[in-house]
């Protein structure tokens, strides 16, 4: 049986850092999809078909992301529930949110299907890549329905406290892909074909496992085939939440979008490290979305119970983790720069560009700690809109805004990077005033309310 816990009791820290090691990992196994790809095509297929990957990653993750959003609106409608102890609603919950993933990927692999070359020839992918590019994107968008069920699933689990099937799930289909990518490019020659078709076979088996992880839940809200389907009320909350998570997902994908067509103009050394960078950072970055999600189930359950004062507390203990992981990781990965790229490309021009990108943007992933965390504890309270907005204002305007002043300034690669820490600073800023606005009024409310109960009382 799946093994739930309640965030809302017990030590804070050690919950925080028990709950988000397996997200870390899990993360980190995910990752291994595209990473192991692009060191098959890094290594065995050449610069070209790495590039073909990394022009067609952000569509990808445009696309994924923006779902994403139902995943997070899925886990925290659940987790809210969970908190609150209504176990028929819960059930339904759970129902609604494998109903959404299963419909939502299909429409999405139908979608990504359909634009692909139209969104390789507007992010000015270089002619020569644009065939292998778009036939590799139409055989990864078949794992999309997989691909979401995973992801909503998972979220599901995590917002009833169990981030470790989660973990299972992920470690056995990136085995999977693993021996796929040498099946399909080493034994079949297939090239940069042969790399999505590993992604789809091991996106379904982690996609199997999850469904069952979801059917040994305890009884009152265990996964029963018979019983998926939409419920109206449950289904309009999680789009009040999902929608502007999944926008705010959307808007840094868009972002990097708007940065690809600057980095495709300088050629072949530059998409190919930026691809190679995307791959280096996530030592970085995904402990930092680790404890973005553990907050975030953490905060939903705890709002579910209204005990804000546990919701501020957990969120400070996890932004100092954070930071301090980010730091530290961020430190280790400038000192070993080198060898870091070297894993995913050996061409000494690339893996200059790539030091040159790391420099500016790593030091500074502390503060991208603030934006994260802050948010995503907000998101687990619920508050969606005004992160996205934030998000949207900075990461999104602002930067596109740099990226067109910046870039023909310099005339280099740097006038890209640069705008990254710029905008991470001016985000962390805005969700710091708003968070704290947010909880001045949430604890005025709370004693509003106490006050309510003993005048009732006397």
């Amino acid at each position: 049986m799946a093994k739930v816990r309640d965030l809302t009791k017990g030590n804070i820290g050690k919950k925080l850092i028990l709950f988000a090691i397996p997200m870390l990992l899990s993360s980190l196994v995910q990752q291994l999809y595209n990473t192991v790809d692009l060191i098959y095509a890094g290594n065995f297929l050449g610069k070209s078909a790495s590039a073909s990957i990394g022009a067609s990653s952000l569509l990808i993750t445009c696309l994924v992301g923006f779902f994403g959003g139902m995943s997070v609106g899925s886990g925290v409608v659940v987790s809210q529930i969970y908190g609150a102890g209504e176990q028929e609603k819960l059930k339904k919950a759970v129902h609604n949110a494998v109903a959404l993933c299963l419909a939502g990927g299909l429409l999405f692999m139908l979608l990504g299907m359909g634009f692909a070359p139209v969104y390789l020839r507007l992010v000015h992918t270089p002619v020569e890549l644009q065939a292998s590019a778009v036939r590799y994107l139409r055989i990864y968008m078949l794992s999309f329905p997989a691909l979401f069920v995973y992801n909503i699933g998972s979220g599901v689990l995590r917002a009833l406290g169990d981030s470790r099937s989660p973990l299972a799930a992920q470690f056995a289909g990136g085995l999977v892909n693993v021996g796929m990518d040498y099946l399909f490019i080493r034994v079949f020659h297939d090239g940069v074909c042969g790399v999505a078709w590993a992604t789809l076979f091991s996106q379904s088996v982690a996609a199997a496992i999850t469904l069952y992880n979801l059917s040994r839940l305890p009884d009152p809200y265990r996964l029963h085939g018979r019983e998926i389907r939409f419920e109206a009320s449950i289904l309009k909350e999680v789009i009040r939440i999902g929608v502007p998570a999944g926008c705010q997902s959307l808007v840094i994908t868009l972002s990097n979008v708007i940065a690809q067509y600057f980095i495709n103009s300088f050629g072949e050394d530059s998409i190919a490290a930026f691809t190679a960078y995307f791959k280096v950072e996530l030592i970085i970055y995904l402990p930092i979305v680790a404890f973005g999600q553990a907050i975030m189930a953490f905060s939903g359950q705890c709002k579910g119970a209204e005990d804000y004062r546990r919701i501020r507390k957990g969120t400070a203990i996890c932004l100092v983790l954070s930071m301090l992981v980010a730091g530290l990781t961020g430190a280790a990965a400038l000192r070993g720069g080198a060898a870091l790229f070297r894993i995913f490309n050996r061409e000494t021009s690339v893996i200059e560009t790539g030091l040159g990108i790391i420099r500016v943007s790593f030091p500074f992933y502390p503060v991208y700690c603030i934006l994260q965390v802050l948010g995503d504890s907000l998101r687990g309270c619920g508050k969606v809109k005004q992160p996205m907005l934030i998000v949207t204002m900075n990461i999104c305007v602002i930067r596109t805004l740099l990226l067109c002043i910046l870039v023909p300034l310099t005339g280099s690669l740097q006038g890209v990077t640069v705008t990254y820490p710029i905008t991470w600073a001016l985000t962390a800023v805005c969700m710091t005033g708003y968070y704290v606005a947010y909880h001045k009024n949430a604890g005025r409310s709370v004693r509003l309310d106490l006050k309510e109960a003993e005048a009732f009382i006397e």
